[in-house]
């Protein structure tokens, strides 16, 4: 084979008897166009935001969670009547053109009403898993990681709080403190948190030995920034789509605790209360739209929640974010 004739050489190549080839100069930069710009990368958040809309009911229980904390915030300025306001000269009216839901048993209306209980469903459900998480998530991780004794007392005290069905802890712990929206946040927070421990320990357990722990520790990285930076982020996908199901079962878990008359004062009305008023009118022809309100909140603010929360399952597996 032989090379192309070339215009310069190199002289110890000449001297040696070797052909010798042109060394051809850079080639300019190509200007880059806005249409052939390479493509950047995405971000992990951007792949699951793309993963998390392609689920239809996912987005749909997105945009009734977007709703109900419009409504959480700026109820008190497009409800039509003062939901505390009674009229007993105006009780159980049927839905019309003056009270879009009716009226119920003390002559409030029942859309002002409804209106205000996304806002203590809100505040309940949030503050709820909010101060759940805050102790599960520390107590399990502290389990999981630290191992030996920590695990055994602290799995032994999620054992006896798991001992008591988390309604009649609720029960007991509003009858011991009084009725009030914050005795039914902590009568919830007060049992609630175990599933959440339970959960963040076993994430702890299954990430504490993985190879780039290991790694991490090799190079001198203490516990503190092994957990914070290569375990907690790895270890709270489950944890956070858990919070989103936990918010719904929260709202319901009030309503229960309403229905039963105590936890949230009689005179709020909160939707668990407006359906115990109802009860007395089940049987009453033309009466259903007393419950039908109510306990429709309730089932879509639960659904809401519950989509969400599968859409995040979905999104966070990494099983599937590498299929897409």
């Amino acid at each position: 084979m032989t090379l192309p004739p070339s215009s310069s050489s190199d002289p110890a190549a000449g001297a040696l008897g070797l052909p010798t080839a042109e060394i051809a100069p850079p080639e300019p930069d190509t200007p880059v166009t806005p249409g052939t710009a390479p493509r950047r990368r995405n971000s992990q958040f951007t792949d699951i935001w793309r993963r998390f809309r392609r689920n239809k009911l996912a987005m749909v229980g997105l945009v009734i969670i977007a709703v109900l904390v419009v409504l959480a915030i700026i109820g008190p300025f497009i409800t039509p009547y003062d939901p505390f306001e009674q009229n007993l000269l105006n009780t159980l009216q049927p839905p019309g053109s003056s009270h879009w839901f009716g009226t119920d048993v003390l002559g409030r209306d029942l859309y002002s009403g409804i209106i205000y209980g996304a806002r203590v469903a809100m505040i309940v459900g949030v503050c709820t898993v909010a101060f759940s998480l805050l102790i599960g998530v520390s107590l399990g991780a502290l389990a999981g990681f630290k191992g030996g004794a920590w695990d055994a007392v602290i799995s032994r005290i999620m054992d006896v709080f798991l001992a008591f069905p988390q309604l009649i802890g609720a029960i007991v712990v509003v009858r011991a403190i009084g009725n009030g929206v914050a005795t039914v946040i902590v009568a919830l927070v007060v049992l609630g948190w175990v599933t959440t421990g339970r959960l963040m320990r076993g994430q702890m357990l299954a990430l504490r030995e993985a190879e780039y722990v290991e790694a991490a520790r090799s190079i001198g990285a203490d516990n503190g920034r092994i957990v914070r930076r290569h375990i907690l982020p790895n270890a709270i996908a489950p944890v956070f789509v858990y919070a989103f199901t936990s918010i719904g079962v929260a709202v319901v878990a009030m309503a229960s605790l309403s229905y039963l008359g105590i936890g949230v004062p009689p005179d709020i009305p909160e939707w668990g209360r407006l359906i115990s008023q109802a009860v007395n009118f089940l049987q009453v022809e033309g009466k259903a739209f007393l419950w039908i309100a109510p306990a429709a909140a309730i089932a879509i603010t639960t659904l809401g929640f519950a989509f969400v929360a599968d859409g995040l399952r979905d999104a966070l597996d990494p099983k599937l974010r590498g299929g897409n």
